[in-house]
């Protein structure tokens, strides 16, 4: 009996270690795929909602590749085979650049123009939010309630969202008619604020579910599910840790959009853009008087600036700096033709709503960035989405999109969806307040339960 007993404890950890080495390997042979070799600039584009992985059928990724002339690949060591397997979207196959269907909707800076105009309609005579009551003798009315004070700042975004959806005709005082409820608190206002601060943030978060979903029926109901909040400072990426159901279940409005990281669900989630608040029109300035290839500037707190500034800090035409400007940053994006935005501590920052602003093409260098708006916009009609692992090609490959015309395509696009990522005191069409709220009523429909 003993020597029998003997062999299950040894035969049982045997096999649990086999098992569990089986499982290893086609795991790591299924998602192989996903590694992006270099000299392989992958766009990722996420899809229109209507057709993502809550509304089948679709891939849940589309993938492109630049492809770059022979003679350019040559000069790279790097197989045109390779380069060649998925086009970069410009149907000019005299430049080396090969067309497939895709292609003729990349004018377009909409995977689906008429589909949006239609339902974005719909949206504003319909879409009803309830924001929890909160009256101005709370004494956290400055985290809940909008602030008198114009927003200003790296995280305006969080005040002008409240700002304006208070004065909107979308909130309404009838829960029963509501689309969404919304958490009104504001994590940039949290981490100011003495009492909380950054410490305290995960515990105030804790007690405001708990306070609602004891006081109110609606976030029972679905456990948050048809909740939302609004957030664009990185520390709200951890505030959630004490309300496991909010980062679960809640439909978060984010600028730290990472799909790399657990606590984002992409299509649940929702991303946003960070805007640098800018007062009167955006200033123009023509490609041909745009004399500088690209232009970067920020500090160095990632390996990725960290590559960029190494690769081309001595290049002529890339403009790149270890350090924020002393100058204003507007002439040197005014003056270059592509502004690159690279990831820092997080794969945000407002690089991509100035270089728009001040009509410069985006180039990304931020990995695993779900961008904002993706499952509206088409990225690739007016940005550069790059691997950070082809930094050492990047001029290259910027150099051919101008010599294809790409470029002008790219900037004239750039100038088309400058109005969807700007800010007003009082709100337009189009503008990120009404692109937020078109991104919340893509998702409102996937919870809604009546109730009596």
């Amino acid at each position: 009996m003993k020597d029998s007993r003997r062999g299950l404890l040894f035969f049982l950890p045997v096999f649990l270690a086999f098992t569990s080495s089986v499982f290893l390997f086609f795991y790591i042979a299924s998602t192989s795929k996903l590694y992006i070799n270099p000299g392989q600039t992958r766009v990722y584009v996420n899809p229109s909602l209507e057709f993502s992985k809550i509304n089948p059928p679709t891939n849940s990724q589309a993938i492109v590749r630049i492809a770059l002339p022979k003679q350019i690949s040559s000069s790279l060591n790097v197989s045109r085979d390779d380069l060649e397997q998925s086009p970069w979207p410009t149907g000019n196959k005299k430049m080396g650049l090969i067309e497939d269907e895709h292609d003729k909707k990349t004018d377009d800076v909409f995977h689906e123009r008429s589909l949006f105009m239609e339902d974005y309609k719909e949206m504003k005579k319909s879409l009803k939010i309830y924001a929890y009551p909160h009256k101005k003798d709370d004494p956290f009315a400055n985290v809940l309630l909008p602030v008198d004070s114009a927003p200003g700042g790296n995280y305006a975004s969080e005040s002008y969202f409240k700002k304006a959806l208070f004065k909107s005709h979308f909130l309404t005082n009838d829960p029963s008619e509501a689309d969404l409820f919304y958490l009104p608190f504001s994590i940039a206002s949290l981490r100011h604020d003495k009492r909380v601060g950054v410490n305290g943030i995960q515990d105030f978060i804790r007690n405001y579910i708990f306070n609602i979903s004891r006081n109110y029926p609606f976030w029972n109901r679905t456990g948050g599910a048809d909740h939302f909040y609004v957030a664009c400072h990185s520390v709200g990426r951890s505030a959630m840790e004490k309300a496991v159901e909010v980062k679960l279940n809640v439909i978060q409005v984010v600028c730290s959009s990472s799909y790399f990281l657990s606590g984002y669900v992409s299509h649940k989630d929702a991303s946003i853009p960070q805007i640098w608040p800018r007062k009167g029109s955006a200033p123009a300035r023509s490609p041909s008087q745009r004399k500088k290839l690209a232009f970067y500037a920020g500090a160095m707190n990632s390996r990725v600036r960290e590559s960029l500034v190494k690769t081309w800090e001595n290049d002529s035409d890339i403009s790149v700096h270890h350090s924020r400007l002393k100058t204003p940053y507007s002439e040197a994006l005014l003056g270059s033709k592509f502004c690159i935005h690279a990831k820092g501590f997080e794969v945000n920052t407002a690089r991509i709503g100035d270089a728009l602003y001040y009509g410069c093409v985006p180039v990304i260098l931020a990995d695993h960035y779900d961008l904002p708006y993706a499952d509206i916009l088409n990225w690739n009609s007016f940005s550069v989405v790059f691997s950070t692992m082809d930094i050492p090609i990047l001029k290259k490959i910027l150099e051919e999109i101008i010599i294809s015309n790409e470029y002008l395509k790219l900037q004239r696009n750039v100038m088309r969806v400058q109005k969807h990522f700007q800010w007003h005191n009082v709100p337009v069409d189009y503008d990120v307040f009404h692109m937020i709220m078109y991104e919340l009523w893509l998702r409102r429909s996937h919870m809604r339960i009546n109730w009596i």
